[in-house]
């Protein structure tokens, strides 16, 4: 029997929530009469036709790009938050896998990683999860991340794993907005692009 020493540390995300009450949060603002879909507002200001929803739980951003005309596959590590996306979009491509460990084969306009993501990897795995979703993100493209900051991600760590995904921070929101990000505020959306001459 392996050491337990040895054995990968387990995701943040296990027991974090339930794919069958995940979306509530979401349609309870739509009850309310407020727009769920901030994070696709903001995408669609880069003009994408391909978007890779990394990290896509049971499929809201996905399934709304693609209601807007947009080219969306989601991605997630967990099979039942995906298969409650496949039960709201099955004409949708939809991939069960790690971030760390997705090949696609192919590359999108933009890939998004909202919903703090990043934090609910497993432990150790953060570089390799950015390298993950940088790879998919076309020569030109961008990778857009969301996430609360004081949670065991700082800025200065994120933009160190961009940067060794070989993605160029561009800009820092404070909100799905388009905000500007203040000093000592704890939301970042991150904006960083593949340079054009990538390979």
């Amino acid at each position: 029997m392996a050491d337990s020493a040895d054995r990968p540390a387990p995701s943040r995300w296990q027991g974090a929530a339930r794919a069958d009450d995940y979306d509530a949060k979401w349609k309870l603002m739509a009850d309310r009469g407020e727009d769920p879909h901030g994070e696709v507002a903001f995408v669609q200001r880069f003009d994408p036709t391909t978007v890779l929803d990394a990290g896509c739980g049971t499929g809201r951003v996905a399934t709304e790009l693609a209601a807007r005309g947009v080219h969306a596959v989601g991605t997630d590590v967990d099979e039942h938050m995906l298969g409650v996306a496949r039960e709201k979009a099955p004409q949708l491509e939809w991939v069960c896998s790690d971030l760390a460990e997705l090949q696609l084969g192919r590359t999108f306009d933009v890939v998004v990683m909202a919903g703090n993501i990043i934090l609910f990897v497993t432990p150790g795995t953060e570089a390799a999860v950015v390298a993950g979703a940088g790879r998919h993100v076309a020569a030109g493209g961008f990778l857009i991340a969301g996430f609360q900051l004081g949670r065991g991600v700082e800025i200065d760590q994120w933009e160190q794993w961009l940067i060794s995904a070989g993605l160029q921070p561009l800009a820092r929101h404070g909100t799905w907005s388009g905000d500007e990000f203040q000093a000592g505020g704890d939301y970042l959306v991150s904006v960083a692009q593949r340079p054009e001459s990538s390979p």
